[in-house]
């Protein structure tokens, strides 16, 4: 049987995705060349509204997020989505080459989109950098201690006398005794493997 938990051992970072109308939390960033403009390829899920936004648009920002990050920058953008709330209401952002960069970040990264590529459940947007800063000089918020530390930065909370599964991905929180067979999350769509069971 395999399992996926391992995958969280992949050494990769935590960053505020922007683009113009709408932002979503992603971690599958990577730097694929090292030109004076070098390529920096990001995975986008497919059911994200900042997914849509991308086609749409041909540049985004990636505001990098330090290891103690305030708390309602990764609800806000990680857990809601631009269809429901304005994401940009509550959280600080300066407008740098016309789109919104996260203040207090470590810095940012504008890419110039210059292709796509689809899979079953993301598109993957490489973007050449065009413009970078760092405000801050400090550690990167990793995958892993996202992970470890997800229920205080997410917030989540569970209704008292009710077992809950919680999705371990995006926080989303399901009520019953067990999860139905071959059941999906409905926020993220990972498999119910990916879920952690929590008990009042």
């Amino acid at each position: 049987m395999k399992n996926k938990k391992i995958t969280r051992k992949i050494t990769q970072g935590m960053y505020v995705l922007t683009t113009k109308g709408g932002g979503c939390i992603v971690d599958a960033v990577s730097q694929i060349s090292a030109s004076e403009n070098p390529l920096i390829s990001v995975a986008v899920m497919k059911s994200n509204y900042t997914n849509t936004l991308l086609k749409e648009n041909t540049t985004f920002a990636l505001s990098i997020l330090g290891k103690e990050e305030k708390s309602d920058i990764i609800s806000t953008f990680g857990m809601h989505s631009m269809r429901d709330i304005n994401k940009f209401e509550t959280i600080e952002t300066t407008e740098i080459e016309g789109l919104p960069i996260i203040n207090h970040t470590i810095g940012y990264m504008i890419c110039e989109i210059v292709n796509r590529i689809e899979n079953d459940t993301h598109t993957l947007i490489i973007g050449k950098l065009v413009e970078a800063d760092m405000f801050e000089d400090i550690e990167a918020m990793s995958y892993q201690y996202y992970q470890e530390h997800k229920d205080e930065l997410l917030r989540i909370t569970t209704e008292t006398g009710k077992t809950a599964w919680i999705c371990t991905i995006c926080g989303y929180v399901y009520y019953g005794d067990e999860l139905p067979e071959n059941y999906n999350c409905p926020k993220c769509g990972v498999s119910k493997d990916l879920f952690q069971k929590k008990e009042s």
